[in-house]
């Protein structure tokens, strides 16, 4: 399929005042953006950090004060831009769905770190789809959606036997915007142990435990659902014909903005999606070369195929190392590297090394600016593994924080130098895509050049000495 040529069911729109609003609710954070559609450019953005809460003996994703907070930010937006939003696209992270009972109300919103759903279940296990089919490894925690599920409808059948809709975070966030119940693709293709991304089709679990009563019919991440709300109109200033789009999984934005702009012609690219996950996603790439036991799996992207997969919680583990907000800077790199210091997996769940713990090599006393040099040269190191393992290459795109960090890129580069890295500016790294799927005539956002390799020396002695040091994977 011709991914550029097909167009959302919404009719496109050439006017030249239009606005769109992108809705992006990540892990971490929680971001609204007002982007003017022909140039791509964002006008207006603010962000505030996620929490979580405690409820009926749960974590839970704390959906009530970000909806305050979203609704208090379109109130505050300037009023001559949100007049001009025509439409409204939501993003948000994998692995979550709120349950909603016959009255609209929240039965709950779970996090996947809760612990509750750590430890192996034998039930579960014995219950869910080989890897070879659904592709979804098994991951710690709640990170695979099914073991939520399964766990609240055998732990606490009090709350699930309430749930009368299940709906993927994206949609849910849709649905508070329209009041239009939906599902999609992307979100429900990612990780979670409901989905066949071959044969395109619920897994045997969903069908053995009924779940696909409680899912909504799968629309096109880029159909619009219907209009906001008449109170939400009211509340905000925002045009009462404002249309809201499904919307979509966030790191699937990301691949979704490189994919349009892809050509027949081209070989195999790869995606590096960045936020509190580092997802790599490789184009091209064959199902043959995912390994469950190191987090790979096949993802599903807007038009339901199958995208190869690799993970590590690259944001969380950075943060864990750097331990301040103190930038990298290339004295203190060139340090790291001359010191041989290194930082091993893995500082957060998940991850290619799921039963390792992170340690230190090397002196571990260090500056703010070299701890945050070495953990930019571990996220970099982690990257290039995780590339190695889809056996991916070509053109190499950079979304997110780290294509911010003015080390990382160039650290890339120069570990592979027979592909081509280029970063996008971390505030328009999806606008192509959420435009597209907020019914624009797709244009992709202005190509940046290739980084520049870095040439500090001792990098490639650095990175070979790391992998040795790398732990075992258990098969």
């Amino acid at each position: 399929m011709d991914c550029a040529n097909k167009v959302p069911s919404a009719c496109l729109r050439n006017d030249m005042t239009d606005l769109l609003a992108i809705v992006d609710i990540g892990k971490s954070n929680a971001k609204l953006s007002l982007v003017e559609a022909p140039s791509l450019r964002t006008l207006w953005s603010v962000k505030r950090a996620n929490e979580t809460v405690e409820s009926s003996g749960l974590r839970q994703l704390d959906v009530v004060r970000i909806e305050q907070w979203l609704l208090a930010m379109f109130e505050l937006a300037p009023l001559p831009l949100k007049r001009r939003v025509s439409v409204i696209v939501p993003l948000a992270h994998g692995a979550a769905a709120v349950l909603i009972d016959e009255r609209g109300e929240i039965v709950a919103a779970p996090d996947y770190e809760d612990p509750l759903f750590d430890g192996r279940d034998p039930d579960y296990e014995q219950a869910r789809d080989a890897f070879a089919s659904t592709y979804s490894p098994r991951l710690p925690r709640g990170l695979n959606l099914a073991r939520q599920w399964f766990f609240l409808e055998r732990n606490r059948p009090e709350l699930f036997t309430k749930v009368a809709h299940a709906l993927l975070y994206p949609q849910y966030w849709a649905w508070r915007l329209c009041g239009v119940m939906a599902s999609e693709v992307t979100s429900l293709g990612c990780h979670t142990d409901l989905w066949c991304p071959q044969q395109k089709t619920f897994s045997s679990l969903v069908q053995q435990r009924q779940w696909q009563r409680l899912l909504r019919p799968l629309r096109f991440a880029g159909e619009t659902l219907g209009t906001i709300t008449p109170d939400l109109a009211s509340r905000t200033g925002l045009n009462p014909g404002c249309r809201v789009s499904c919307g979509i999984h966030d790191s699937n934005a990301s691949y979704l903005e490189h994919l349009l702009s892809s050509s027949p012609q081209r070989a195999g690219f790869c995606v590096i999606s960045s936020g509190t996950w580092t997802v790599t996603m490789a184009h091209g790439a064959q199902l043959s070369v995912l390994r469950a036991e190191r987090d790979m799996l096949a993802g599903v992207d807007a038009y339901s195929s199958p995208v190869c997969t690799a993970r590590f919680m690259g944001g969380r583990e950075y943060q864990t190392i750097a331990q301040s907000e103190t930038p990298p800077d290339a004295k203190a790199l060139a340090a790291v590297l001359h010191r041989k210091i290194f930082a091993l997996p893995s500082f957060a769940a998940g991850g290619p090394f799921p039963e390792a713990t992170g340690t230190f090599v090397g002196e571990r006393a260090l500056p703010g600016t070299q701890c945050a040099s070495l953990a930019t040269l571990y996220v970099a190191l982690m990257s290039d593994l995780s590339m190695d393992l889809l056996r991916a290459g070509g053109e190499v795109f950079l979304d997110g924080p780290l294509a911010c960090n003015p080390f990382f890129g160039p650290l890339l580069a120069a570990w592979r130098p027979d592909d081509r890295v280029f970063a996008r500016d971390d505030r328009e790294g999806c606008n192509g895509a959420a435009a597209y799927l907020g019914g624009f005539a797709y244009r992709a956002v202005e190509a940046p050049v290739p980084l520049v390799p870095s040439s500090l020396p001792g990098l490639a002695q650095y990175r070979q000495a790391w992998r040795r040091l790398l732990p075992e994977v258990r098969e």
